[in-house]
């Protein structure tokens, strides 16, 4: 899919340099929201333009129609080398002057697509690591070549760096630090009625929200095992999990076997997740890896107390004992007591919310983040327009 550049994208516009974002997919989750945001807030700076190697998604049909350029680069299995191609001809086409590229793999076509140009120059950005995360050889040498004289590198917490170090070979003296942010503006208000209404969820019935998508780096398994627990102490407790994914069937199935069917609310994809937050009295995530969360902080922005396992940038963002609390990964049995402690607790829930929005006005806003993504902009276009072309230099380890 490609869209005729609008929403201020003209061709004949060179007034602002072109960013574009280098993606797998434009799906309503962190990396892809964070890169649609950014685009729209910072609009009157820089064109912006979506490349996604693997499908549109309905946030990418979504930024089509508010008239950006948003092209499918059509992946096919494997090590597609045509991918990298298409985006060279992109370049070409919409006058690009700088790749931002989102995860490894979109990173590893944007570099190929230079030959052994050093432009346009790349920004990649790393939001999570696979779990189990390895070291590979192959991807050691191949990083240093890819990587070149203009290129930067940001991630989204220190775990994250520590893991692109570890793992990919790369200097840290390379990798900034950029924590993710929200605007918590969308999450004002009082909690919704409407929606537990519309969900047959009564008032007064204690509520744990899970947004995130059915994939098994999200291990909705212990989720609902710990849940299952939890409801042996709060027997009118419900669960809502917002999200979809291929790991559907099985999570079906769990939440029968485990008997929990009139607990347990499976919503689907939601373009409301403000409002369930609103509604919800502890957010939940039982992830086996994350780098820094959006959702963790969308609850924060809600005044939701967390209830999360202590895995990659967890706790950067969750503070144990005072925003929420921290569990082993896959331990079900410690997930459903925190579950049990916060949902008996509402003075403790108050405390945990309150301290928790505190944290993220302070150090998760997404103006913050903006401001930051916008000075690595600046820094990486000034240089390549003071310093004349030049061969590629592998990078220092």
């Amino acid at each position: 899919m490609s869209t005729d550049p609008g929403n201020g994208l003209a061709a004949t516009d060179t007034d602002r340099p072109t960013v574009a974002h280098v993606l797998h997919r434009l799906d309503f989750a962190g990396a892809e929201v964070l890169a649609a945001e950014l685009s729209r807030q910072q609009g009157d700076r820089y064109r912006f333009v979506f490349l996604c190697l693997d499908d549109v998604g309905d946030l990418g049909r979504q930024l089509a129609g508010e008239g950006y350029a948003v092209l499918d680069l059509k992946r096919r299995p494997g090590v597609d080398l045509a991918v990298s191609k298409r985006i060279h001809h992109a370049v070409r086409e919409h006058r690009i002057d700088l790749l931002h590229a989102h995860q490894y793999t979109p990173f590893f076509y944007a570099a190929m697509s230079r030959g052994m140009s050093l432009k346009p120059p790349v920004l990649f950005t790393e939001h999570g690591r696979h779990y189990p995360d390895v070291r590979r050889r192959k991807r050691l040498i191949a990083n240093q070549l890819l990587l070149r004289r203009f290129d930067r590198v940001t991630a989204v917490g220190t775990f994250v760096k520590e893991a692109l170090v570890e793992n990919e070979g790369i200097a840290p003296e390379r990798i900034e630090v950029i924590y993710n942010g929200i605007d918590p503006a969308r999450f004002n208000g009082a909690a919704v009625g409407d929606v537990r209404r519309k969900l047959g969820i009564a008032l007064d019935q204690p509520v744990v929200l899970q947004v995130a998508r059915f994939h098994g780096v999200k291990d909705h398994p212990t989720a609902l095992r710990a849940f299952a627990e939890t409801v042996r102490h709060v027997p009118n407790a419900v669960l809502l999990l917002a999200g979809d994914g291929n790991e559907r069937p099985a999570i079906e199935s769990l939440v029968c076997e485990l008997d929990l069917d009139i607990h347990v609310r499976l919503l689907g994809m939601r373009d409301d997740v403000p409002a369930l937050m609103r509604a919800a009295d502890v957010f939940m995530l039982s992830s086996l890896s994350e780098g820094v969360s959006l959702t963790l902080l969308e609850a924060m922005g809600a005044k939701l107390p967390i209830a999360a396992t202590d895995v990659g940038g967890n706790n950067e963002v969750v503070v144990h004992g005072q925003t929420g609390l921290l569990s082993p990964r896959q331990d079900a049995a410690a997930l459903a007591g925190s579950l049990v402690r916060l949902l008996t607790d509402p003075a403790l829930r108050q405390r945990f919310g309150d301290s928790g929005h505190q944290r993220l006005l302070q150090r998760f806003g997404q103006q913050r983040m903006h401001q930051r993504y916008v000075r690595c902009y600046e820094q990486i276009l000034q240089r390549v327009a003071v310093r004349p072309q030049q061969a590629p230099r592998a990078l220092a380890g």
